[in-house]
């Protein structure tokens, strides 16, 4: 069966397993497209991104160009004389140029079950809206985002454990022989491209930390859903006063007597019970902001919550 000459494009953990199963295949990684290194934490230490640690582990060359646009790095490019372009949360947008460059096309890995969910925010975005399934596409890239034609898609169940952290890892691990089963197709001629049905089409923009706010006067299923889909990162919280409490874990509770969503429910002393928009929830496990991460229980021995008192 033939073999392709690959460059690979990605950035962050989520393309680690592809990169070291095609790593692992046939195929010839001949090189591998990264972002530069980004300073991180407290200290801003210059750190390298996910997919170059992987990369130098496995021997594979390493290039991290700060504009994938400019003359220097398409000489490269096109010196590797690549059949193929693997392209995997990259953070960066191709252009003709590029697609012009390899024989057999550029193949993209995306986090959805396209056309659900194009764009950079899948995963928080299927938990968010209450979806129970979801899943990895491979596709032909084009230069309109997540657009090109579908080739392979494989399915998970999302469960009522799942946050977006749990969801990245296992749709990461699911991406990885989708992509190399859509390999051996195109080898054997057997890929069969579908367009994007574009009434189905729906979006998941960027999210950012202000996007994490809990709306009280939801369901709790659907605050359930969003403080799943907003874990780890960008976090939901809110606020206690001028208090910020992040939350990480709630689970439905009883509402004794109608109260206006946001409430802390007097009479539980040993729990944080807060009505919703149809009922109330307790929550389970919370951080302020200056703290580390705990139960509800243990938080409420170094912090006291009035009854009646109002989350925003």
């Amino acid at each position: 069966m033939r073999s392709f000459r690959i460059i690979f494009m990605g950035t962050p953990e989520f393309a680690v397993p592809a990169l070291k199963a095609l790593h692992a295949s046939r195929h010839d990684v001949v090189a591998v497209l990264t972002q530069p290194d980004r300073p991180k934490g407290r200290g801003r230490k210059l750190t390298p991104p996910p997919v170059k640690i992987a990369a130098l582990e496995l021997g594979c060359p390493v290039e991290q160009p700060g504009c994938i646009h400019k003359p220097d790095c398409l000489s490269f490019i096109k010196s590797k004389t690549p059949d193929l372009f693997v392209v995997i949360a990259f953070g960066r947008l191709l252009k003709s140029h590029h697609f012009a460059i390899p024989s057999h096309g550029v193949i993209n890995v995306h986090a959805s079950l396209l056309p659900r969910y194009r764009g950079p925010a899948p995963i928080q975005w299927a938990l968010i809206n209450g979806d129970r399934e979801t899943g990895v596409t491979t596709m032909y890239m084009a230069e309109e985002l997540d657009a090109g034609d579908m080739l392979l898609q494989a399915r998970t169940a999302i469960t009522a454990d799942d946050t977006a952290a749990t969801l990245h890892d296992r749709l990461s691990e699911i991406g990885a022989p989708l992509l190399l089963d859509t390999l051996d197709q195109l080898a054997d001629n057997r890929l069969q491209p579908v367009p994007q049905d574009p009434s189905a089409v729906t979006y998941a923009p960027l999210l950012t930390k202000k996007d994490g706010q809990i709306r009280w006067d939801q369901s709790t299923t659907a605050i359930d859903a969003f403080i799943r889909g907003m874990t780890p990162w960008p976090g939901a919280f809110t606020f206690l006063g001028d208090l910020r409490l992040k939350i990480f874990k709630i689970r439905p509770a009883l509402l004794p007597e109608p109260a206006p969503p946001g409430t802390i429910i007097p009479g539980f002393s040993d729990e944080i019970r807060v009505a919703t928009g149809d009922g109330a929830l307790t929550i389970l496990e919370l951080q302020s902001a200056s703290g580390r991460r705990m139960a509800a229980t243990d938080f409420l021995k170094g912090t006291a919550i009035i009854p009646g008192s109002q989350l925003k």
